[in-house]
């Protein structure tokens, strides 16, 4: 709505002066209203390379002038929006809090824990509301952390994990092996993180207790493997070799140094890795295929998570969905994250996995490692009608 020009005082009857007076009453809040909604378009629009920049500071800085009752509107705000538009409006709750904690000393502790308890609501938004809610109120942690072992944000759930780590650990030394291996064991339902998996599964394992990391982490350990093909000076990587234009698991290809199969192999490596440089040779200069499927009972969308120092493309169900010509970045758990969309029944996964030339000795790992995770990292397993033949055509 947009507000134009004044009433013009004039002498008026007691009654219609009243009337006036409502009048403007609700014009101003239409327009405050209208005023909040623009600014957040103008927050939200703001792009890279200072596209936007003025409008969205003269916004920020009116609507860091808000008061209180803003603060849940602002965090609904950052759904959809992009992470430089996060940012502006991160700064803004933060100015609105801040004056309002120190006229007060009190934020609306009610609507802002409900705000957190609604998994739907944007993941940074939830923690931010969070972080201001427990400087008024820090008995909320003690409340809401242990409900959110497998929530769906990742700080959530790390704190979670975290309390039972400490709860298992008191009773580790206490000598209460049983409640220890319990809250481990809960704490491992919950935990994504390499570095609390670590610090949970080494108790455990001195406890005699058996965990298989490759379940819990959802690595893909069984794969066909089709290689070498010709990498040399690098020109594999846009080399579309016959295994892209379509997987025939009896075909026989031209390689590198003559005819290549697929063949079927697993690894035992506890974080799924394969070593590539083990499986063929040559292996400098060399560009190879690995293959697998992925048997889901419904449509749904998953990170697949790859670790490698070497150049590599994935394409799921024959779509080629990200790739990376880079060798010897180093390499490291979920190291590339990839968004892909699964169909109900068998899927699909091609990896084009390159190595280039160089003879130092840093550059000669040739390996990868790939899982299926939700969002924060939660394994996603296939569904029970795979485990027979999780690689066949």
């Amino acid at each position: 709505m947009k507000c134009h020009g004044f009433l013009h005082a004039v002498r008026r009857p007691a009654t219609l002066a009243v009337a006036t007076g409502l009048v403007l009453v609700r014009l101003t809040a239409a327009c405050s209203a209208a005023s909040f909604e623009d600014n957040i378009k103008s927050i939200r629009a703001v792009g890279p390379e200072g596209a936007g920049h003025p409008a969205a500071i003269a916004a920020v800085k009116e609507l860091s002038h808000g008061s209180a009752e803003t603060l849940v509107p602002l965090l609904k705000a950052f759904d959809d929006a992009s992470p430089l538009a996060v940012n502006w409006l991160r700064g803004a709750f933060d100015s609105v809090a801040d004056r309002q904690l120190k006229a007060s000393n009190l934020l609306p502790t009610d609507k802002l824990e409900a705000f957190v308890k609604d998994t739907a609501q944007n993941a940074e938004a939830r923690r931010l509301a969070y972080e201001w809610l427990i400087k008024v109120d820090p008995s909320a942690s003690d409340r809401l952390i242990p409900g959110m072992l497998r929530d769906a944000s990742p700080e959530f759930r790390r704190d979670a994990v975290q309390r039972l780590i400490k709860a298992a650990a008191a009773a580790q030394e206490a000598s209460n092996q049983k409640q220890s291996i319990k809250l481990y064991r809960e704490a491992l339902a919950g935990a994504v993180d390499d570095d609390q998996v670590k610090s949970i599964v080494t108790p455990l394992r001195e406890m005699k207790e058996q965990v298989d990391l490759q379940k819990h982490f959802g690595f893909l350990t069984e794969w066909y493997l089709a290689g070498p093909f010709d990498n040399t000076g690098m020109k594999g990587f846009n080399v579309a070799y016959p295994p892209e234009k379509g997987v025939d698991l009896a075909a026989k290809y031209e390689g590198k140094l003559g005819e290549v199969t697929w063949q079927k192999l697993a690894t035992s490596d506890e974080y799924g890795v394969f070593n590539v440089a083990k499986q063929t040779s040559p292996y400098k200069g060399a560009a190879m295929y690995a293959y697998t499927t992925f048997m889901t009972d419904k449509a749904r969308s998953v990170d697949i998570r790859l670790g490698t120092p070497n150049a590599w493309k994935l394409w799921v169900n024959g779509e080629l969905v990200f790739g990376r010509d880079e060798y010897h970045r180093g390499t490291q758990l979920d190291q590339y994250r990839v968004k892909a969309k699964l169909r109900p029944g068998n899927n699909t996964i091609l990896l084009k996995i390159c190595q280039n030339e160089q003879t130092d000795d840093w550059a000669q790992d040739y390996k990868y490692q790939i899982r299926v995770c939700d969002s924060t990292g939660a394994a996603i397993l296939p569904s029970p009608a795979a485990t027979t033949s999780r690689v066949d055509r």
